[in-house]
């Protein structure tokens, strides 16, 4: 081989060590969850990468969890990884080394390496059935049948006899014996849910208040506009985009409630804001994550609602950035969608105040002095009580009780 074809090998196959990205703003590190690697091979799913694993460039190699989200690591380069320097559950740093590729070469190496093995395997001859296989075949007729005849024997053998019921105390203990209890180490966004969790219950002096919404008016509103939304907007019209309405309009007629504190040992000043952030609760396996609806006063109510699906879809599939969930001023929470029908939201710090929605269930009201079946739902607001007074908190709850029932107050601002 001459000199010159050499190097140009040793160029096209050169190592490259492929180091911790940079995570988000204020993340130094991380933990690795897994190597990933998505191959059907023999009609199962491998997520996992090990030394000899061609990949491609920028496919998905590794995947770093962090406090909020979990962050893709992809491969730089196009080849062969040679050597992994973290194992799974490992704490990694960023710029800190995580693997190294031999760059160059193509997958269609290792397909020619499995048709040589292949073809290098003996080939399976069909045996013809020995003598002594023929004459065990015959004989196990007969021992079926002696079988029979001694079961036969046995049961004329057996006189029935009443005998009072016996406790099988073996049984019973090996039942017990038989219970475990697993310890599983939390990962780092539950950890982090549990910090902040107990961070806003530590700091805020969190009350909370309560009202009922008719949902008829709005129920009404929504089905009759559903299916015209969906197909020129192609997106579902649901409840979520007009309590994000009427939350807005509440915030900006009480602003208190959008502001919040900030400053040294919990907090000296305050900050208002003339905008309107709303970080919309969304349950994923691992964690409940508040992504953030930019500028919701701005928006309308098909614009709402494709945010909060998209978000949500992003949430769902593990692909939430920190970006898509920093900041936000207010935040609701639905519980209703998992069939709660009361309960005490926890203030997102370092927000003021939570709205929890929940189940829409009919019950028997008073209207005009009689008594009808209307789908009600029980709204809930916490707030923090160092900030918000009583007084304000009452008739933020109201006037987005006021909205709902009658959604053309949304459309008049009144």
């Amino acid at each position: 081989m001459s000199t010159g074809l050499i190097l140009m090998i040793q160029k096209s196959q050169a190592s490259k060590v492929v180091k911790v990205p940079a995570l988000a703003e204020s993340i130094t590190e991380g933990t690795l969850s897994r190597w990933n690697k998505s191959n059907i091979i023999s009609g199962e799913f491998f997520l996992r990468y090990e030394v000899g694993d061609f990949v491609q460039q920028d496919e998905e190699v590794a995947t770093i969890e962090t406090d909020k989200v979990d962050a893709p690591v992809n491969s730089p380069y196009t080849g062969t990884i040679v050597e992994l320097y973290a194992k799974e559950d490992d704490t990694v740093s960023v710029d800190q080394d995580l693997f190294k590729i031999e760059t160059g070469g193509t997958p269609a190496e290792e397909t020619e390496t499995t048709k040589e093995e292949a073809k290098e395997e003996p080939k399976v001859e069909k045996e013809e059935p020995k003598k002594e296989e023929l004459k065990e075949e015959k004989e196990e007729p007969k021992k079926e049948e002696s079988k029979e005849r001694k079961k036969e024997l046995k049961e004329q053998e057996k006189i029935p006899s009443p005998s009072p019921p016996k406790t099988d105390s073996k049984s019973a203990t090996t039942l017990y014996n038989d219970r475990e209890d697993r310890h599983v180490k939390m990962n780092r966004m539950r950890l982090r849910i549990a910090e902040r969790l107990k961070e806003s219950q530590n700091t805020a002096a969190s009350l909370t208040t309560f009202n009922e919404i008719d949902m008829s008016n709005i129920i009404d509103l929504r089905n009759t506009y559903k299916d015209s939304i969906m197909q020129k907007h192609g997106v579902k019209l649901g409840f979520m985009s007009a309590f994000v309405k009427a939350s807005v309009f509440a915030l900006q007629e009480i602003p208190i409630v959008n502001a919040s504190i900030e400053g040294p040992d919990g907090g000296d000043t305050i900050v208002y804001r003339d905008y309107v952030d709303m970080s919309v609760a969304v349950a994923t396996p691992k964690g409940l994550v508040t992504p953030v609806v930019r500028n919701a006063h701005l928006l309308s109510f098909i614009e709402i609602e494709k945010a909060i699906a998209e978000l949500g879809k992003k949430a769902r599939d593990g692909k939430i950035t920190i970006e898509d969930m920093a900041g936000g001023t207010f935040t609701i929470s639905n519980g209703g969608v998992y069939g709660s029908l009361y309960g005490t939201p926890i203030i997102n710090m370092p927000q003021s105040a939570i709205l929890g929605m929940h189940a829409t269930k009919e019950r028997p009201v008073a209207v005009n002095g009689k008594v009808e079946i209307r789908p009600m739902m029980y709204v809930a607001l916490t707030y923090d009580h160092r900030l918000i007074d009583g007084r304000e908190a009452v008739i933020f709850l109201k006037t987005i009780k006021e909205q709902i029932e009658d959604p053309r107050r949304l459309l008049l601002s009144i």
